[in-house]
């Protein structure tokens, strides 16, 4: 009964594992970025051998000093504010900022010490006289090397040995075809391709405000374009199913055995929707009773006239048949129609729990103008047919059966007995009542006072109770009256219960959405429904649920990535003294947002809510880095007395190598989990079956995030390169030019 249950919990468990995983390996990233601008600061100042490596090392990591700190910091920034993300979202993303502040701050000390003391040991002169590699004594050692340890690995594992093995040939392949393939690139194909971009930044240069026009054009039509072909937008990304519930829920008061039935039936209508021997279907489960409600909700009470079938999938790699979500609108439509019934088909949360898609809520005091309204709005948008909405239901119960003693009041008073005594009769008749306790040596038990079960289930026997009292009328003599001589019984529907928000009444009108429908559009058409609805006065009715998450987690978006760009900015005039250069990196941010958006629209992705809006947020820090690189190492040339122009070429030049290493080491590092790539490498070795495929639960949830920071980062790549130069040149132009005209005026000397 519980592996439904505990399907649910391990889903979301699996979703933070990964959260945590996906937030260390991106701050492994970004140590790389760190890593990559030491290393080929020290590699270009060692120049081969003709500058001692030592000597080197210390002047790389000085002069990268600044820069490295600076954009460790304000890649960190905007990660700050999300530390304080509200609500039962910010529980669940918090292990983002955090997993990432901590990585951030342990990359300032490998790329102060670490990264220089290996670049001391490892980095050595290329002898570049060698023109063909030849199978040496070093080769044939290590070689042996290798021989050795493979024996040794085979021993203990199969797969192992071939890992050695296969890590061997790759030092072979390194030694006879990519020193030649690498030597190649560094000496002819690169220092070319600097030459080239030189080039097309001098002519760049020549049209600095073109080319900024230019770009702030691109950002408008980019806004025009997403306006006219809008994206599709989800607050959390789904991907396929790996469970499907099919809840049921029947009037109560419903007997056990009845509702066990109706589960059957409902069992056997999905079984024939799944098929019976669906290789792609591990175990469908049916539990009546315990285990009744959704996995992630807080209620996980006992209820007699509620069930739930769960059809669990195979994992995603081993499925061969059709796409699981398909069996969503399938097993709707066959479990349709039992009277009495309202039954819901959902798949398993892959993020925090959050109200379903369509939530109407209905506020007021009145509560019988509330249930009124909400009978009314349920009937006025279904005789509308919205299409995508599963099924409206109310959360209100207004069917409870119950049964009524009504007391005659007069004739209890005759007989010398009050109600509060009948209460207690009955309760203890049906619930029990503690009398005593039975003690041994390790515990105490309570021993209850209860009718026999045959009697408490019988309304008969209860009519028939008699009532023990003490008659002070009569001298206090002890008498026995049966409960019919005063009660009757009465038997009526009343309210199962009374919900309340910021203290007025509430009734809740709730749906799934259908798999192929848009949530937020089928919401929009919603609301344009309510609002022709003539709600009485005193009445409010608005969309709530996960909209009003999505505006709260939107609101929060926005306003953090506000603080991250206040962070950032005092992060740089800290730096440059000046609020001209800090501006210009700032403006990366914003137009790099160009990339997002085309990329998402032209390649017809959807845009999550609250994945793509951290990738942005993300975006924010990791832009900037290549930024302050580059003008940072244009106010070092202008220092050493170059002219502003020429220094801005060189310091292109110069940083186009660790700006395009560390956009291409980040985005390459994206794009496995953005396209869903998987393999079993322990497989791989072991039977030579890598079982690789693409897709799946990661590619669905932090496919939108990482989509989202390699458009951003492809794009910031050329704003870095072009615009950020020119942008430079126009500052430097404008700044001249206001000098000149304060010395004109008198104001400066």
């Amino acid at each position: 009964m519980a592996m439904p249950a505990l399907g649910g919990i391990m889903g979301f468990n699996f979703t933070m594992n990964m959260m945590v995983l996906f937030s260390f390996l991106l701050g492994l990233g970004i140590v790389v970025d760190d890593a990559i601008v030491v290393i080929e600061n020290t590699h270009r100042i060692f120049d081969n051998g003709k500058v001692p490596i030592k000597k080197a090392a210390k002047i790389a990591a000085a002069e990268v000093f600044m820069p490295v700190l600076s954009g460790t910091l304000t890649t960190l920034a905007p990660f700050v504010p999300l530390l304080f993300w509200p609500g039962v979202i910010g529980e669940f993303m918090f292990f983002l900022p955090m997993t990432l502040i901590i990585t951030l701050l342990a990359s300032l000390l490998v790329a102060y010490i670490i990264n220089p003391v290996f670049a001391v040991d490892f980095m050595k002169p290329d002898d570049h006289s060698k023109v063909k590699p030849s199978f040496d004594k070093q080769v044939l050692r290590t070689l042996l090397l290798f021989a050795g340890v493979a024996v040794l690995a085979y021993l203990i594992n199969f797969g192992l040995g071939n890992l050695v093995v296969f890590i061997a040939l790759l030092y072979l392949l390194n030694h006879f075809y990519l020193n030649k393939v690498i030597r190649n690139f560094q000496t002819n194909l690169w220092p070319r391709a600097q030459a080239k971009y030189a080039s097309l930044l001098k002519r760049a240069l020549n049209w600095p405000r073109a080319i900024l026009w230019g770009t702030v054009g691109l950002f408008i039509l980019t806004f025009i374009l997403i306006s006219v072909v809008p994206p599709k937008i989800v607050f959390f990304p789904k991907g396929d199913p790996n469970f499907v519930y099919v809840y049921v829920q029947l009037p109560v008061g419903t007997d056990q055995a009845y509702t066990n039935e109706v589960i059957k039936k409902v069992e056997a209508d999905v079984t024939k929707v799944v098929g019976k021997d669906n290789k792609d279907v591990t175990s469908i489960i049916s539990n009546v009773t315990i285990g009744v409600t959704d996995p992630q909700s807080e209620d996980q009470g006992q209820y007699p006239n509620m069930g739930k079938v769960t059809v669990a999938f195979t994992q995603f790699g081993k499925r061969t048949g059709e796409r699981t979500s398909t069996y969503l609108d399938k097993i709707r439509e066959a479990v349709k129609g039992i009277p009495g019934a309202e039954i819901t088909v959902a798949q398993e949360q892959s993020g925090p729990p959050t109200a379903k898609p369509i939530s109407i809520e209905i506020t007021g005091n009145n509560l019988d103008s509330l249930v009124k309204v909400s009978i009314d709005l349920k009937q006025y948008l279904n005789s509308k047919q919205i299409a995508g909405v599963e099924e409206l239901k109310s959360d209100f119960q207004n069917n409870k059966p119950e049964i009524i003693f009504d007391i005659n009041r007069e004739r209890a008073n005759r007989e010398g007995i009050s109600s509060g005594q009948i209460g207690m009769d009955l309760r203890t008749a049906i619930f029990g009542k503690e009398v005593s306790k039975f003690r041994d040596t390790n515990e105490d038990y309570e021993i209850n006072l209860r009718a026999n079960e045959t009697q408490r289930n019988n309304l008969d026997a209860l009519r028939n109770m008699k009532v023990t009292y003490r008659d002070m009328g009569m001298g206090g003599i002890i008498r026995q009256v049966p409960l019919s001589s005063f009660a009757s019984i009465d038997y009526v529907n009343t309210y199962g219960g009374i919900k309340r928000k910021q203290e007025k009444r509430i009734i809740i009108l709730s749906s799934n959405v259908l798999s192929d429908y848009n949530p937020n559009e089928v919401v929009a058409d919603i609301q344009s429904e309510i609002s022709q609805f003539n709600a009485p006065s005193g009445i409010e009715v608005k969309m709530a649920g996960e909209q009003e998450e999505q505006q709260e987690t939107m609101l929060f978006l926005g306003t953090a990535l506000m603080i991250s760009l206040g962070l950032i900015l005092i992060i740089l005039v800290t730096q440059f003294n000046s609020i001209t250069k800090p501006l210009i990196i700032l403006s990366e941010i914003v137009l790099s947002i160009i990339g997002v958006l085309l990329g998402v629209t032209i390649f017809r992705m959807e845009m999550s809510i609250v994945m793509s809006g951290v990738g942005i947020v993300a975006l924010a820090g990791i832009v900037v880095r290549n930024g302050i690189l580059l003008v940072e190492f244009t106010d070092l040339l202008i220092e050493q007395g170059m002219d502003v122009r020429d220094a801005i070429i060189e310091a292109g030049r110069t940083r186009m190598t660790p700006v395009l290493l560390t956009a291409t080491a980040t985005m390459l590092g994206l794009i496995p989990l953005a396209v869903g790539l998987n393999m079993d490498f322990v497989t791989l070795f072991n039977d030579f079956d890598a079982h690789l495929y693409f897709g799946g639960d990661n590619v669905a949830f932090w496919g939108p995030l990482s989509w989202t920071m390699i458009f951003g980062l492809g794009f910031a790549t050329f704003l870095t390169l072009i615009l950020v130069p020119c942008m430079l040149l126009i500052g430097d132009s404008n700044s001249k030019r206001i000098k000149a005209w304060l010395k004109k005026t008198g104001k400066i000397a």
